[in-house]
């Protein structure tokens, strides 16, 4: 209940992000294989920046 103000962290909203991601290239590899591999390739980009945040 008290989490409804609190701000998220950078980190949580990338992780987030990269979730939503890994999700949509699932769907796109199913149908398009090469738009999938793109955004496969964006997600790596999300988590290098989660790497570099840790």
């Amino acid at each position: 209940m008290f989490n409804l103000f609190k701000k998220k962290s950078e980190k949580e909203v990338l992780q987030n992000k990269y979730k939503k991601l890994m999700a949509e290239a699932h769907q796109l590899s199913q149908t398009n294989r090469k738009l999938g591999d793109a955004k496969i390739y964006e997600a790596e980009l999300v988590m290098l920046q989660i790497e570099i945040l840790d």
